[in-house]
């Protein structure tokens, strides 16, 4: 479905979590997959047979490290130096490209030359292929600069005449797409408002996490304009399948230029 969405130009630019870029994604286009499990299964015995569950998934730690080593290969060809998530994914991209697996985000991404960042890429299987690699390049290696990472969204954002914001879930992809109407006005820069914003999610506001603060809390920063927001407070896949049919079958992607933000950094 997010495939869809980049192959047909509903999206121009990706924010996600490492988990779902690598562990997920990149991890199943090398070949792997995961597995129905049982969230009430005996995680002691899962152990001493190497499967790692995550809820009720299963995967397996053999093939997970070699997707570790994946991100150590792709690392050990780049020339030393400090690279947002977003070029260092485009290269995960082209290392797919060369493979003859299965589609992926990663890869159509690539091809559509749209960005997609990872604030906090180290927090997946990225970063134990990155710790291999510099760990054997002491001196001259390959780092993510999570500062570069949000340069260079608030560059896409100056950019923007008129930009929204489709979030599935929270966390620090939310809250890392909403900052760039503030760092822009910080470099001195007047963008508007993201104009247009909807939110899935089933965190609510009760506990103050990121993931349940409310579009409206986020007007008050001057992120989000809030004519055009919604919550909508439902399970995403139960809901995601339908709004994302609607925006196919309404042909509105037809007459949409790609806008191909990755030439931005060239």
């Amino acid at each position: 479905m997010y495939i869809d969405m980049i192959r047909h130009h509903m999206v121009d630019v990706v924010v996600a979590t490492g988990a779902s870029i690598v562990d997920m994604d990149f991890f199943e286009a090398l070949g792997f997959s995961h597995y129905k499990g049982d969230p009430f299964a005996n995680d002691r015995i899962l152990r001493n047979n190497y499967i790692d569950r995550i809820y009720d998934t299963f995967i397996d730690e053999e093939d997970l490290q070699v997707c570790d080593k994946a991100i150590k290969q792709i690392a050990d060809k780049m020339e030393p130096g400090n690279y947002s998530s977003r070029e260092f994914i485009r290269e995960m991209g082209r290392y797919l490209k060369n493979l003859s697996g299965t589609d992926s985000l990663v890869l159509a991404a690539y091809e559509e030359s749209i960005p997609v960042f990872c604030p906090a890429f180290s927090d997946s299987s990225a970063g134990f292929g990155l710790v291999m690699h510099q760990w054997e390049n002491t001196e001259n290696h390959v780092s993510i600069d999570s500062v570069k990472d949000f340069r260079e969204l608030t560059m896409i954002k100056m950019n923007s005449p008129v930009s929204g914001l489709f979030m599935i879930g929270g966390g620090i992809p939310k809250n890392f797409a909403q900052d760039t109407v503030v760092c822009a006005e910080l470099l001195g820069k007047e963008v508007p408002m993201h104009k247009y914003a909807v939110q899935i999610t089933v965190a609510d506001a009760r506990d103050g996490a990121c993931s349940g603060s409310t579009l409206k809390e986020a007007s008050s920063w001057g992120k989000v304009d809030t004519k055009y927001e919604q919550m909508v407070y439902a399970e995403a896949t139960t809901v995601l399948p339908l709004i994302i049919s609607y925006v196919y079958h309404s042909g509105s992607w037809k007459s949409r230029m790609p806008r191909k933000w990755n030439e931005l950094f060239k």
